[in-house]
């Protein structure tokens, strides 16, 4: 007997709805980035073009941190 290939619709009520943006905490992401961006991940290149929102106060702390970088 020939085995045939069914498919049935996906159900709603169990797929998942993932939103377009989170917000949560930067302390909530910076050990599991550090760790994907050290161990060289690929799915970290596939997000390297994404834009970012950041408060302007942590910007000139990354920007000052940098510079120092830099210098010394």
């Amino acid at each position: 007997m020939r085995n045939r290939l069914r498919i049935f619709p996906a159900d709603e009520s169990v797929q998942s709805h993932v939103p377009a943006n989170v917000t949560l905490k930067l302390g909530e992401i910076l050990e599991p980035l550090a760790e994907a961006y050290h161990s060289r991940r690929t799915f970290i290149e596939d997000f390297a073009n994404d834009d970012v929102q950041i408060p302007a106060d942590l910007y000139e702390a990354l920007m000052a941190s940098i510079s120092i970088r830099k210098s010394a």
